[in-house]
């Protein structure tokens, strides 16, 4: 089978996780992109959901803009972080 070389950018503080996980799984990131590869070949699909975090949505957006402009206008009660613990 014919070998090609693939570039692309990546953030450098996510390379360097990947490399991590990748060290623990016992592989490359290269052996991991052509697992990868192979999969979304196979399945003719990315094996795996791809979505818009609803967080990010117009609607909480909006809700998120009331609450800072009740607060900034005094109304409202800020809340501090909540801790769970397990």
């Amino acid at each position: 089978m014919a070998q090609t070389i693939v570039n692309f950018r990546m953030d450098s503080d996510l390379k360097h996780s990947m490399e991590n996980v990748c060290g623990e799984l016992g592989m490359s990131m290269s052996t991991a992109f052509n697992i990868f590869a192979r999969k979304v070949a196979r399945e003719q699909r990315i094996p795996f959901d791809v979505s818009v975090d609803p967080f990010y949505g117009d609607a909480n957006m909006a809700h998120l803009r009331r609450g800072i402009e009740a607060l900034n206008a005094g109304n409202g009660k800020e809340h501090g972080i909540i801790e769970t613990r397990s």
